[in-house]
């Protein structure tokens, strides 16, 4: 399978699980889900308000839980462990399922949504959004917003910092959806600074370990010496150390030089073509042809005169 359809089928297989723990765990404040798989099995950490529905009566309900796992969504050796939620009204999950029970009990969605966000903000997060969409008041379906403190809508702290919840409110008129985001008290998010007054510099400043004075000490290496060295000084030991050529060698090397050039040059010609000393032989033969041709027409006109 390749991986594109593998991560399909992990979300898939987790969007399920998650649903089936919201529905059998509704009583207990389910509040969300945590799926690692291991070599030695299926690791699950579930958040719940009140633990001990989850656990049941001698741990009945946690081993009907874990044989529908394993019977329905095809886990190996699936390992549940129930953890508790410390503040209820920071987990976007529990929030979502109480805004949505109390909807359906007949709460006025308006006073319902200011209520929730406000015992939020006093919980001490540190922004908060609910989200209302569906049929709220009439047959025309809309969406209302109740936003409080600061709250990321996208990028990666949208996804790393921010607890979204949805839950589900089923009415006469129709289903209303609800949606809330929490940013946690102690979340770090990436703008944040602080300004300190009146503090020194040198008690934020790292020093490094050891004397300063060892630390500065050039090492023996003769190449390292002489960064620290005077440039002219520094110039006149090169020169020193150059060996002058006998001007003989320097003869000898461009006479070499030459004759191998030559040899190239020689080389490189085209062998059909004659060399300077062939072309002086065919000017001498050239000269005896006319000379001798001279000679001949010298003794016809004689003849002729005769």
């Amino acid at each position: 399978m390749a991986d594109e359809h593998q991560f399909i089928e992990d979300g898939l297989q987790r969007t399920q699980i998650d649903e089936f723990f919201s529905e059998e765990l509704s009583r207990a404040g389910y509040g969300g889900m945590d799926v690692a798989k291991t070599p030695m099995g299926t690791q699950i950490v579930l958040k719940a308000e009140k633990p001990g529905m989850v656990i049941g009566k001698g741990g009945k309900n946690i081993r009907k839980i874990t044989t529908a796992l394993e019977e329905d969504f095809d886990l190996d050796d699936p390992q549940i462990d129930v953890q508790e939620v410390d503040e209820p009204d920071l987990n976007a999950q529990i929030v979502a399922d109480r805004l949505a029970n109390a909807l359906e009990r007949g709460w006025y969605f308006r006073k319902a949504g200011h209520t929730t966000i406000d015992r939020i903000m006093d919980s001490g997060a540190l922004g908060a959004e609910i989200i209302l969409s569906g049929k709220v008041t009439g047959a025309r379906s809309r969406v209302e917003k109740f936003n409080r403190g600061y709250i990321k809508h996208n990028g990666e702290p949208a996804e790393t910092i921010v607890d979204s919840g949805v839950g589900t409110a089923v009415m006469k008129l129709g289903t209303i959806g609800v949606r809330v985001k929490i940013i946690p008290p102690d979340a770090k998010l990436p703008d944040d600074f602080e300004v300190y007054e009146d503090i020194e510099v040198e008690d934020f400043i790292d020093e490094p370990e050891g004397d300063v004075e060892d630390l500065l000490e050039a090492p023996e290496d003769a190449d390292t010496e002489s960064v620290g060295a005077d440039p002219e000084e520094v110039i006149e030991e090169e020169a020193d150390a150059v060996e002058e050529v006998p001007e003989e060698e320097i003869i000898d090397e461009d006479v070499d030089a030459g004759s191998s050039e030559a040899a190239a040059s020689a080389d490189d010609a085209d062998p059909g073509e004659a060399p300077e000393e062939l072309d002086e032989d065919v000017e001498a033969e050239a000269e005896e042809l006319l000379d001798e041709m001279e000679a001949d027409e010298d003794v016809g006109t004689d003849e002729e005169a005769e």
